[in-house]
């Protein structure tokens, strides 16, 4: 059993993010712990009737997972004015607006997302501690 530690979700980045993100959508997650150098990542086992795979889940970098997410949950994105400004993004559900912010347009996304399944804090497993 995988030891989980409690984090902010605005204080999720990496594979941190990538798991919550993977929990919030009731996802088969897993993490392949770390060899040859690469640290611990995360992982989906996705089945259908036929077929079985396990793929790298990694929806705050990659615009094919991210992008589906997006339109998903219909997350609103704002674009920094300046250099220095982050991202803003949020989903609003029953009125409720769940914002979170990030230096790129998919992390701000992934950490609404995760704001509207488990709040302010979620449980992650430790080994993905940055």
């Amino acid at each position: 059993m995988t030891d989980l530690i409690e984090v902010k979700t605005a204080d999720l980045v990496g594979e941190q993010l990538a798991w919550a993100v993977a929990e919030a959508e009731g996802l088969d997650v897993h993490v392949a712990k770390p060899h040859y150098g690469t640290p611990a990542r995360v992982f989906v086992q996705y089945r259908g009737e036929s077929t079985e795979r396990c793929e790298r889940y990694d929806p705050h970098e990659s615009w094919a997972l991210g992008g589906r997410l997006i339109q998903q949950h219909q997350v609103n994105l704002h674009a920094p004015q300046t250099s220095d400004d982050c991202w803003a993004a949020w989903v609003t559900i029953r009125g409720k607006d769940f914002c979170h912010g990030g230096w790129q347009p998919l992390a701000a996304a992934c950490r609404a997302i995760v704001a509207t399944k488990f709040g302010d804090t979620v449980q992650v497993p430790k080994e993905l501690t940055p």
